[in-house]
């Protein structure tokens, strides 16, 4: 039987791609794993619960596997992409010219979408939802390195917002100031599948702060890739992010404003 998840890109498992391994290994999700600089057959999209592109080019996937992975998601198949230089548009990502951008439940920006953040960019909850649940976004908010700028489709629902801050010293103090919102994570549906779209990345450098998150120290290492070590609420994040996406918990109670 083949495993639930199939994870394409993050460079490889000895590289980025170990931060998520090792969190769906720590949370016992089984996925098959296609490095970023390996196409994906189309073969390998059959019978899978959930398919997460993170830093993964279109091109590695042929125009074949755009239209059958549509129809799967149309049919159940979760869509989960993560942020990267060849994410969304990014750099080389391109996943605007493909026809899973109307899969997404975001509009994605037909230009370099790239966003490095030098000064503090912390996330807000915007809505509850079994993703974001049970984690301490408004007691210690987690702040991210960078982002891909996309808008919210009209099927989408934002989760998760960046506030973006500029920040100066003024005599023994430091002076913050809102300069933005835009939309970090963002969820929907197509046809029986849900889909999620989050802007920032999973690994080192734009996931920043985020990957210590938590009071305790995860230890975690997928077969054949590099240890890690990382925050407990990031590593819980990002198990029921893929939970959720993939139907593998169903949601308890609908989304309620969080304020």
């Amino acid at each position: 039987m083949r495993e639930p998840v199939l994870y394409l890109g993050d460079t490889s498992l000895t590289g980025a791609a170990g931060y998520l391994a090792g969190v769906l290994t720590a949370g016992r999700i089984p996925f098959h794993y296609v490095p970023s600089d390996q196409p994906a057959d189309v073969s390998l999209l059959d019978s899978r619960r959930l398919v997460i592109l993170s830093d993964y080019s279109a091109k590695m996937l042929s125009p074949e596997g755009h239209g059958k992975l549509a129809a799967l998601v149309a049919e159940g198949t979760g869509l989960l992409m993560i942020g990267g230089w060849e994410s969304f548009h990014g750099l080389g990502g391109d996943w605007d010219r493909s026809s899973l951008a109307a899969v997404l439940p975001v509009t994605i920006s037909a230009t370099d979408d790239r966003v490095n953040c030098d000064q503090p960019a912390m996330i807000r909850p915007v809505v509850d939802h079994p993703t974001t649940r049970g984690l301490p976004w408004r007691e210690l908010p987690p702040g991210v390195g960078g982002f891909n700028r996309f808008e919210v489709d009209p099927k989408g629902s934002v989760i998760l917002e960046l506030v973006r801050h500029t920040a100066r010293w003024k005599e023994n103090h430091c002076e913050f100031a809102e300069r933005e919102r835009v939309p970090l994570l963002v969820v929907g549906e197509y046809g029986r599948g849900r889909t999620a779209a989050l802007a920032t990345d999973v690994a080192p450098h734009w996931v920043g702060g985020l990957v210590d998150w938590g009071a305790e120290r995860v230890v975690a290492q997928a077969e054949g890739a590099s240890e890690i070590e990382v925050g407990s609420d990031y590593a819980r994040f990002f198990q029921q992010l893929v939970r959720w996406t993939a139907v593998f918990e169903e949601a308890a109670g609908e989304a309620s404003d969080a304020g």
